[in-house]
């Protein structure tokens, strides 16, 4: 990301829209690239930074991608988190996937679904599925998901349906909120997904959480944070 334009959020509203104002006092209607509830990274009067594009089919030129929250800075771009990652893993920061040279990135795979990132290498081949957090209470605890998720449950299916003797299967929780310091399965939101994830982790798939770096100037995987399925007391 570089050029990023900043405003501060009006409001969010129909998921995927936004209005903010610049700083020359004009309003726009700008993309938001999520989904999810993202509860504590919309709120009104909140400093936000937009990217642009210079297709000229786009109905909304801008895309929401920053916002500095309460907590800390977060990115609501939640597929950024797919490119953080696989970055990440090439600069060889992951241990244990060092050994997986050659890295894929949207792999069909199981019933119509897609892995985010496919590794290979000697050792055999590395399923990953990466999921952005930005879901930050007080204290620093990650949750995810921030809303009901049944393609979440769908994905952490397919993963352990993929392992055998070669194949690993890794869900990846990436903190993109500066405020997190461990991540955890958001039951109170999604028990379903609490319940599907326990579930998959004792049938072998594998859980890395890591946090990002968040700045106007770049978004890089700086460092990995404890993960457990229920968070701490």
């Amino acid at each position: 990301m570089s050029d990023l334009i900043k405003g501060r959020l009006l409001r969010r509203y129909k998921r995927f829209l936004a209005d903010v104002e610049l700083a020359d006092g004009r309003e726009i209607t700008v993309h938001c690239p999520n989904t999810g509830a993202m509860t504590g990274c919309a709120e009104p009067g909140s400093e936000v930074w937009l990217s642009t594009s210079s297709s000229k089919t786009r109905k909304y030129p801008h895309t929401w991608e920053l916002v500095h929250t309460s907590t800390g800075m977060a990115c609501i771009h939640s597929a950024r988190a797919n490119k953080i990652v696989k970055a990440g893993i090439e600069a060889g920061l992951v241990p244990g996937l060092e050994a997986y040279p050659n890295i894929r990135s949207e792999v069909k795979y199981g019933q119509n679904s897609r892995a985010d990132l496919l590794l290979e290498g000697p050792d055999g081949r590395v399923f990953v599925e990466v999921k952005s957090v930005t879901l930050c209470q007080d204290d620093g605890q990650g949750l995810f998901p921030d809303a009901v998720s049944d393609r979440g449950r769908k994905h952490l299916r397919e993963l352990a349906a993929i392992r055998d003797e070669t194949t690993r299967a890794v869900m990846f929780f990436c903190g993109l909120h500066e405020g997190i310091n461990r991540v955890s399965a958001a039951g109170q939101i999604d028990s379903r997904y609490r319940d599907t994830l326990l579930e998959v982790i004792e049938q072998g798939v594998e859980v890395l959480a890591w946090r990002a770096n968040v700045t106007p100037e770049g978004i890089i995987m700086n460092r990995p944070l404890p993960f457990s399925v229920d968070p701490s007391e």
